[in-house]
C-alpha cells in the first residue's frame, strides 16, 4: 500500500480470506465504501475481503499510527476516571490550568492534536498513576531475546 510516507507491505495471510495456489486473486482496488482508506481484494473463487489502512500501519507499527492508538487509549481511560472522579469540571480545569474549550478537546477522543503530556496530566489531576509496560510483541523476532553481538 502507499501512503504519503511511502510504500507499506500487508500480507495476504494476515487478511481474511487467506488466498492460496488453489484460489489466488483476481482482483485489488481501492474500495469508495471504505471511504478510500483501504482496499478490497477478490479472490478467482468469487470470495471477497477488504484491508483497511489502519491494519496495514498496525502491521508495519507505524509510530505515529502507534502514537494515536496509545492517545486514543489514555483519552478513553481519562473519560471513564473523570466519570468516577468527586471533582467538579470547574476544579479540574482549574487544576490543569487551561481553559473550558481546551478541557473538551483533551477529553475528545478523536482529536490527535493534543499531547500525550496533557492526557497525562489530566490522569494525575483525577488521581491516576500510569505506568508504562514495554513487553516483546508475540510473533516478534525480538521476542526471542537479544541478538548476540556476532550477529548484529
Amino acid at each position: 500500500m502507499r501512503t504519503s510516507r511511502g510504500s507499506l507491505t500487508f500480507p495476504y495471510g494476515k487478511a481474511d480470506p487467506v488466498p492460496g495456489l488453489q484460489d489466488p486473486v483476481a482482483d485489488v482496488y481501492v474500495d469508495a465504501e471504505l471511504a478510500m482508506q483501504g482496499f478490497t481484494y477478490l479472490l478467482a473463487s468469487g470470495a471477497e475481503g477488504s484491508v483497511l489502512g489502519d491494519q496495514v500501519l498496525e502491521y508495519n507499527q507505524d509510530p505515529a499510527y502507534l502514537r494515536d492508538m496509545l492517545l486514543y487509549r489514555l483519552t478513553l481511560e481519562a473519560q471513564r476516571q473523570l466519570s468516577r472522579t468527586r471533582l467538579s469540571k470547574r476544579e479540574i480545569i482549574r487544576r490543569l490550568g487551561t481553559s473550558p474549550a481546551q478541557f473538551y478537546r483533551l477529553i475528545d477522543q478523536t482529536n490527535y492534536t493534543k499531547s500525550i503530556d496533557k492526557v497525562l496530566t489530566l490522569l494525575a489531576v483525577l488521581g491516576c498513576d500510569v505506568d508504562l509496560q514495554v513487553r516483546p510483541c508475540s510473533g516478534s523476532r525480538e521476542a526471542d531475546g537479544p541478538v548476540p553481538a556476532e550477529r548484529r
